[in-house]
């Protein structure tokens, strides 16, 4: 029987940390001769030196293809997806046939341009992260879940709400596969190494005694009033606790425009830093005291770590981290955040618990469920 033929899409970096595990997976299933799998990097978001960390770090393979999309709007980038996908899926995988199945994750534009493409060509489409929904079509990752899932054909859910929201969505049943985070594998994998780089000893800090802030999204950053309130908070927090930043270039940009850096830059407890690679990264965030973040991938991370996540929007798409985790939902209210950060400065803050198939494993069982569907054997 000849090998399972897989178009595998990556188009920014947090699609890294999502399909390392499964590509280790799949790699695994190749040696046994079942499947082969061609990771493509469409290059939605790119930048040389951080994929080349990113690709180190996580002990990613390098991509088979390139498509070098770049940035633009988000209309530009999704047509240059589109293009460039149907000329890779119409040549078909290296030694010629035709690509059997495309497995995208996530929710970038990546995402639902190349799924798009494979259906035009009759080629079907699995969705890591299927099933997501924050119910705010103001956001662009929110329309591209919602197309990705209506014209996918296998979805791979992390969490019971993704069953649910696919099954009012009307997706049958027999397509729908809770399988677990499949993020949780990359976290669990990297954290020892993390640790071992003792972010928080480079910085002059204490593991647990310090909080990491990242903020990036517009209704938090864009606004100059509404930046000022929580520059405020975290400048007069960082006395009681101090507080790492890194800041997002679209941040910076936005904070220097409004007149508000140099508050940071003047606050003794404020450690401003420039963009980190993941592994640097969870080496702060996984032996923080407190998380304050618009990062949905945070959200999930802190769940499993234990750790509080305030989280400066007013909805989610991963309600279980709020449900059953450490994350609680604060919008751009100053007032909230603040009162939220002194209940966890005085051990006020509420307990979560790891939710079920958070587990590690996630990455084995999407593999699975790939080469028993194309066989015709899933349940």
């Amino acid at each position: 029987m000849k090998p399972i033929q897989l178009a595998c899409i990556v188009g920014a970096r947090p699609n890294f940390m999502k399909m390392a595990p499964l590509l280790r997976a799949l790699d695994a299933e190749t040696l046994a001769g079942k499947v082969v799998a061609t990771l493509i990097h469409t290059g939605q978001h790119y930048d040389k030196n951080l994929s080349e960390v990113f690709f180190e770090e996580l002990g990613m393979r390098r991509p088979d293809l390139s498509l070098e999309v770049g940035s633009g709007s988000h209309a530009v980038q999704t047509a240059r997806v589109l293009e460039r996908m149907e000329e890779v899926l119409g040549k078909g995988p290296a030694g010629g046939g035709r690509f059997d199945r495309l497995v995208v994750v996530g929710d970038v534009n990546s995402t639902m341009a190349a799924s798009l493409a494979a259906v035009k060509m009759g080629i079907s489409v699995a969705h890591v992260e299927a099933g997501l929904r924050s119910f705010d079509r103001t956001m662009p990752e929110e329309i591209n879940r919602i197309v990705t899932d209506s014209i996918s054909d296998m979805l791979l859910v992390s969490d019971p709400a993704g069953i649910e929201n696919l099954a009012r969505e009307g997706h049958p049943a027999e397509q729908v596969h809770l399988v677990g985070n499949v993020m949780i594998d990359t976290l669990m994998r990297m954290l020892p190494r993390a640790r071992e780089l003792d972010g928080p000893g480079r910085l002059g800090l204490q593991a647990g005694h310090y909080g990491v802030v990242t903020l990036h999204r517009p209704a938090n950053v864009d606004d100059p009033d509404v930046l000022a309130g929580l520059v405020d908070v975290l400048v007069d927090i960082s006395a009681d606790i101090p507080l790492v930043f890194p800041v997002h270039p679209r941040t910076t940009e936005r904070l220097t425009r409004a007149g508000l850096l140099g508050r940071f830059e003047q606050a003794p407890g404020i450690h401003l830093l420039s963009p980190l690679g993941y592994l640097d990264f969870l080496s702060l965030t996984s032996q923080a005291r407190v998380i304050v973040t618009d990062s949905g991938g945070l959200q999930e991370e802190s769940t499993v770590l234990g750790i509080p996540c305030l989280t400066m929007r007013p909805n989610t798409e991963r309600p279980v981290t709020v449900e059953e985790g450490t994350s609680t939902l604060i919008g751009s209210d100053p007032d909230k955040l603040r009162r939220h950060l002194v209940e966890v400065l005085e051990g006020r803050y509420r307990q979560g618990r790891c939710p079920d198939l958070w587990d590690g494993q996630a990455a084995g069982r999407i593999a699975a469920l790939l080469v028993a569907d194309i066989k015709g054997d899933a349940a």
